[in-house]
């Protein structure tokens, strides 16, 4: 009998997945039963709000008999809205009704980039828009698994290009707003020309401090060029939203759920469910 116990203690630490929920680098991996088959994703620690987060829904039965509503393909497939369950057919009808946009609850980002980068296969937080979500906080439910698709490196620069850009939008944004009460002043005033100046030196400041900055702020480096290459992905969302994880097991299932037909809102036209989420013991 102790010579069972001492063996399966053995087998207990050498497996992958523990007999604690954690695989051999102490990371909890979650299955997803879908009506397509199981997928299964490994949660990264250094996204620890996220991971804690994504196991909590886990184990309150959130994720159990939502569909993947929304499908694009080549580039990601979306699940984890509560209120697509069975039985929340109320309160989908009332989300889906509400044109207004607000901010519901959420987990402050976590970018570990480059680290995570939006490669087939990895894990992201879903997510409101800048224009009501400036700190790009994730949503606390929903998340997608990342298809995309092979990128060359004509795509790739050309993304480099639209990052920097970016970047110098966003800066001349946050100055317009600062000198939003001068501005409105000069237009009262019907100054255009003064208008036109200040635009055009706030524009110019915005460039020259893109431009002081490193290129990896939005170059990407050569381990992401090569993931884009060889596997796919979408990275245009780099740096912009919260990867928390990857898928291990089942790629074939999420690829297979991203060939359904769908219709209006990218949304599949017949049900595709998570049968089940539960932490791997």
């Amino acid at each position: 009998m102790k010579r069972i116990l001492f063996t399966l203690l053995v087998l207990c630490s050498l497996a992958a997945s523990s007999c604690t929920g954690k695989n051999a680098d102490g990371e909890t991996e979650v299955l997803l039963q879908t009506t397509e088959g199981d997928i299964r994703i490994r949660l990264f620690n250094d996204t620890p709000l996220h991971r804690d987060n994504f196991i909590k829904n886990v184990k309150e039965g959130l994720y159990d008999g939502v569909t993947f509503h929304r499908i694009i393909r080549s580039f990601m497939i979306q699940t984890g809205d509560p209120n697509t369950r069975p039985g929340h057919e109320a309160e989908l009808a009332v989300a889906e009704a509400d044109t207004t946009k607000t901010l519901g609850e959420t987990v402050p980002a976590e970018f570990v980039y480059p680290k995570y980068f939006h490669k087939r296969g990895m894990v992201a937080a879903a997510r409101e828009g800048d224009d009501i979500n400036p700190k790009k906080a994730s949503d606390a439910h929903q998340f997608y698994i990342v298809t995309g698709k092979f990128q060359n490196e004509t795509a790739m620069a050309e993304y480099e290009t639209a990052r920097k850009q970016a970047l110098v939008d966003e800066r001349y944004h946050k100055k317009m707003f600062a000198h939003s009460e001068e501005l409105e002043t000069m237009r009262k005033a019907r100054n255009r020309d003064g208008v036109s100046d200040l635009l055009e030196k706030l524009l110019d400041e915005s460039k020259m401090e893109v431009d002081e900055l490193p290129e990896t702020e939005y170059v990407f480096n050569q381990e992401q060029i090569r993931a884009y290459r060889m596997y796919g992905g979408a990275p245009w969302l780099d740096g912009n939203y919260t990867v928390f994880g990857e898928v291990v097991e089942g790629m074939k299932v999420v690829l297979q759920i991203e060939k359904v037909k769908t219709g209006a809102g990218d949304k599949p036209l017949r049900d595709i469910r998570i049968i089940k989420a539960s932490v791997v013991e």
